[in-house]
């Protein structure tokens, strides 16, 4: 580990769902072509998506789905904001996705401050979002908290403090978050650049080592491990 995901480990009890929920109850989600189970639902239509989560935990005997960081992934292919030509084609994964229903409070995972928010229209986007920035260690970084709800970026300001725990917003339905079945997309961001409110969550083959190092695993700092 680099001396960041040290520090991002030495974290401990980080919560994003119901701190009650243990993360014996969740359970890793393999949505990668490898995932034959996909082939029998229509990905694309996000209520049916929404049930194909809630067989899988209920088969599983789960309440929360996790997973996805470095992950191919078919399902973008039904939008343009990632398929703009086929060179530069972004169908791989950089965040963790955190799949509960939609109104599902989330917490901060660490202390930060608000660094900024939008709501990020169009299908596949994130919908509303918030990002945080944070120091570990003398380690600056950020935490992007896509697919909200619309109540969760008002009356909110930029530099407002957030304590670690402290409740950030509450879970979007399809119709606000992208049209995807209702879950929280988890990212950890080195360097933010000029971005405000946004930042990319899939990325091409080309630039994916570029991403891997600026946006490392986020259960680096979540350490969750399913049953």
């Amino acid at each position: 580990m680099s001396p960041f995901e040290i520090a991002l480990h030495s974290v401990n009890n980080v919560k994003l769902i119901d701190p009650l929920i243990g993360y014996d109850d969740y359970i890793a989600l393999d949505l990668s072509d490898a995932n034959l189970e996909l082939s029998k639902i229509n990905c694309a239509n996000a209520v049916d998506f929404e049930n194909f989560i809630d067989n899988y935990l209920k088969k599983n005997k789960a309440k929360i789905a996790f997973g996805g960081y470095n992950e191919k992934r078919s399902l973008y292919k039904r939008s343009l904001m990632f398929n703009k030509n086929e060179s530069t084609e972004r169908n791989i994964h950089i965040g963790l996705d955190i799949w509960a229903k939609a109104a599902t409070p989330i917490f901060a995972a660490i202390d930060g401050t608000i660094h900024s928010f939008k709501n990020n229209l169009g299908l596949g986007n994130y919908g509303p979002t918030i990002i945080l920035q944070h120091n570990i260690q003398n380690h600056d970084f950020y935490t992007l908290y896509g697919h909200l709800s619309l109540n969760s970026i008002k009356n909110i300001e930029v530099g407002r403090i957030l304590k670690k725990g402290e409740q950030l917003g509450t879970l979007g339905d399809y119709e606000i978050n992208g049209d995807y079945a209702p879950h929280l997309h988890f990212q950890i961001i080195k360097d933010i650049g000029d971005h405000f409110g946004d930042y990319p969550g899939v990325c091409s083959q080309k630039d994916l080592s570029y991403y891997l190092n600026n946006c490392p695993d986020p259960n680096r700092l979540l350490k969750i491990k399913s049953h």
